[in-house]
């Protein structure tokens, strides 16, 4: 991360116009690298919880045969 020095607290933030000034300050201290980690995180994230809605929604109707989705072999969501 680049220091831009401390980021003041604004009560702003808790609008969406604030939101998003925050989230271009925030996003102007990351390095690319670190932007491109965070995507990839937020991208197994999505995925793992698709497999978990599909996976509750076969149990959900009663479908003994249903395989849990197994196209992540990470460990679930704690």
């Amino acid at each position: 991360m680049k220091p831009l020095g401390r980021i003041k607290p604004d009560w702003k933030w808790g609008t969406s116009d604030g939101n998003r000034k925050l989230d271009r300050l925030l996003d102007g201290q990351l390095t690319f690298r670190e932007k491109l980690e965070w995507l990839e995180e937020a991208e197994m994230l999505s995925l793992r919880l698709r497999a978990n809605r599909e996976r509750q929604s076969d149990r959900s109707k009663g479908n003994s045969e249903a395989q849990p989705s197994t196209c992540l072999k990470e460990p679930p969501l704690t």
